[in-house]
């Protein structure tokens, strides 16, 4: 390493430190600025304690040879297959990590050291399980110190799962509008009244708003947390964001598949097509599958040990999909709320800092689509070359499952439409795929009038 690297875009924050990218690598530089706070974690235990409970990302220390630049310590992470972010996660998945949060503030301060940073990007998914994944997210512990990301945590954390668990909708994408945390005042304000009655509701949001309206010189008066209430404030968080829950209402395509288990055995004939299909594969990297639902047809891709994205637009169905999954030895599956009609798009400074959901998944990647195509065209009215136009830059293989207008699901789409589409029926489906891809493989599901094909990218 004898140049100057350069900072990811996403990662310029913090003064003690940023990543860079060399040789499809990711490494993390630590300035001086960020020495006392890294010595910190490493010389307390705090590092050793975390990494060995498989919270934390562990990291290998590298020569700091860096030209030009006051670099303390070069160490390389332990590299993530796939980043995503908290718009893109269920419930469960988002209290999960608010808990993950609580448990790695409570250990740093049995060792000394404070948590600083208390936000959802430094939470991410390795081999199935949630881990933290910024080293420099820690300082120096002294007594009396109020917990500086405090504010961070409730903003980010408890008040989208607040307003989820009283407002009983997964509002997910509030946070597409407040990427670093719904305001402390815009949550109070959406909660009913009866969340006064929970006191720990109203410590942390009703309460917590009104002191984080005062000047900052009334507030610098009364900053002061002594060690045991610093650990009081830590277990109250963690009480209420264990006692909050989602109502998972049933939903027409949540449940599509309970529904279609009772046809004809179109799911067990279904299942073998791509299961022969899969087998075959030797290359596949990572599987993107697109209108996911439970994960009937992802799961076994999972299970066979790819990297597999379950991506869906149903927050029930992902919910439910990932409390199936955490409770079991499954070290592959992501499971993702995406609006396939609306995918996360870049954000943050420049449209750099958060990168897209597209250009996340890249393209050397298994697509499925399976069950989804007649939603995009006769729902969405989106047609069937711009489908196989974003298929094309989104993916190099792809099973994809053709639903014909006939079909019972397609006509409950229709119901009430006018049909003005001329162009959905299979020859124009191969037509519309053909400038992109090669049909490898077809295949009709039995009893169901549904044609499943395999498409390689030309």
């Amino acid at each position: 390493m004898n140049e100057k690297p350069v900072a990811l875009p996403s990662s310029f924050r913090d003064p003690a430190g940023y990543m860079f990218r060399q040789d499809q690598l990711i490494y993390r530089l630590i300035t001086q600025a960020g020495q006392p706070a890294y010595d910190g974690l490493m010389n307390s235990g705090l590092y050793a304690t975390l990494t060995a409970k498989k919270l934390l990302l562990q990291h290998t220390e590298m020569p700091a040879s860096v030209q030009g630049h006051d670099a303390y310590k070069i160490i390389l992470p332990e590299q993530l297959p796939f980043i995503s972010y908290p718009w893109e996660w269920s419930f469960s998945q988002l209290q999960d990590a608010a808990l993950l949060t609580l448990e790695i503030a409570k250990t740093a301060l049995d060792h000394g050291m404070s948590l600083k940073d208390a936000t959802p990007y430094n939470i991410q998914w390795l081999r199935g399980s949630l881990i933290f994944i910024d080293t420099l997210s820690f300082e120096s512990y002294s007594e009396g110190q109020p917990w500086i990301a405090y504010r961070q945590f409730c903003e980010s954390f408890l008040s989208p799962l607040l307003l989820m668990h009283y407002r009983k909708h997964a509002l997910h994408s509030l946070q597409l509008a407040w990427p670093d945390g719904i305001p402390l005042q815009i949550t109070r304000s959406l909660l009913p009244w009866k969340s006064r009655f929970s006191v720990l509701t109203w410590m942390h949001i009703h309460l917590h708003s009104k002191y984080a309206a005062k000047t900052s010189a009334a507030r610098e008066k009364k900053a002061v947390l002594p060690l045991a209430k610093f650990r009081q404030l830590l277990n109250s968080l963690e009480i209420l964001i264990r006692s909050l829950k989602l109502e998972e209402k049933g939903t027409t395509w949540g449940d599509y598949y309970t529904e279609a288990a009772t046809r004809n055995d179109y799911l067990g004939q279904k299942e073998k097509i791509i299961r022969d299909w899969t087998e075959a594969m030797t290359d596949i990297k990572k599987v993107v599958d697109v209108g996911a639902n439970n994960g009937s047809f992802s799961l076994p891709l999972a299970e066979k040990g790819f990297l597999t994205v379950a991506a869906d637009g149903d927050p029930v169905a992902i919910n439910k999909l990932y409390k199936k999954i955490r409770t079991g030895h499954l070290k592959n599956m992501i499971p993702l709320i995406i609006d396939f009609m609306h995918p996360s798009p870049a954000m943050g400074l420049g449209n750099q800092e958060r990168t897209s959901f597209l250009e996340r998944i890249g393209k050397d990647n298994l697509g499925l689509c399976l069950a989804f195509i007649h939603h995009l065209c006769l729902g969405k009215n989106i047609p069937l070359s711009r489908v196989a136009e974003l298929f094309a830059a989104s993916c190099r293989q792809l099973i994809i499952e053709f639903v014909p207008k006939t079909d019972e699901k397609a006509q409950l789409i229709l119901n009430g439409k006018k049909d003005i589409y001329p162009d959905y029926h299979q020859g124009g489906f191969e037509q519309a795929f053909s400038p992109y891809f090669i049909i490898e493989k077809k295949a009709t599901v039995p009893g169901s009038g549904r044609v499943l094909y395999q498409l390689i990218l030309k």
